[in-house]
């Protein structure tokens, strides 16, 4: 049997690399690579692949909602994220989105392979660093603790991580209204409630955390 495969990442270079890798796997085929969430949906609806490879960094557009579309317009595709964000913020966030692995980029190409094969098996992949630390959280319902000043982070809803993101990538309040589809007025009052919790005085400051977040 072979396999469909889709990319989704807005970086050419790896995706055709990516792309090399899998067509090693004799079982596994890419018909598509898309730059952005509208080629993406657009390349699900026409090709209803076996798997969606999803980047959540697809410049100001969101994977974790991109996830979601395609999970919405079948439950056919799997999809695995593989991506340059840390997985202790966003492996979790992404399998509650529905994906069924998670692996971060700087992984070897054979740790890439083993992640393909088990979400295709149907079973959850996460790296064992990842998977250990989750069991650790669930154990008496641990929270992160407080550590570094990006630890704080693993605290704000998806929301606010979508909306901190943004801030992060130079899109203001009333640019990530109209994104959103929300009013400028909700906007503000995530922005309030994520200084709160990362700890930051002034917006000044939170913008700041932001653009080191999102290049860090």
């Amino acid at each position: 049997m072979e396999y469909s495969v889709i990319i989704i990442d807005d970086h050419p270079l790896f995706s055709r690399g990516l792309s090399q890798l899998i067509e090693t796997q004799a079982s596994y085929k890419v018909t598509g690579i898309a730059k952005n969430q509208a080629e993406a949906l657009a390349m699900i609806k026409e090709k209803m692949p076996d798997l969606a490879i999803v980047d959540l960094n697809l410049g100001k557009e969101d994977g974790l909602e991109l996830i979601k579309e395609i999970l919405s317009i079948t439950d056919k595709t799997k999809v695995l994220v593989l991506s340059m964000h840390d997985e202790r913020f966003y492996a979790e966030r992404a399998l509650k989105a529905g994906a069924k692995g998670y692996i971060m980029k700087q992984e070897a190409e054979s740790n890439v392979t083993t992640a393909i094969n088990t979400v295709m098996r149907g079973e959850i992949y996460l790296s064992s660093n990842e998977k250990a630390r989750l069991e650790e959280l669930t154990k008496d319902n641990k929270k992160p603790k407080d550590g570094e000043p990006f630890d704080l982070i693993s605290s704000l809803s998806d929301r606010q991580l979508q909306i901190f993101t943004l801030i992060g990538k130079g899109l203001g309040t009333v640019d990530i209204a109209e994104k959103l589809n929300l009013s400028i007025k909700t906007i503000d009052t995530h922005k309030e409630n994520i200084k709160i919790k990362l700890h930051c005085g002034t917006s000044a400051e939170l913008r700041q955390m932001a653009i080191e977040w999102t290049s860090h």
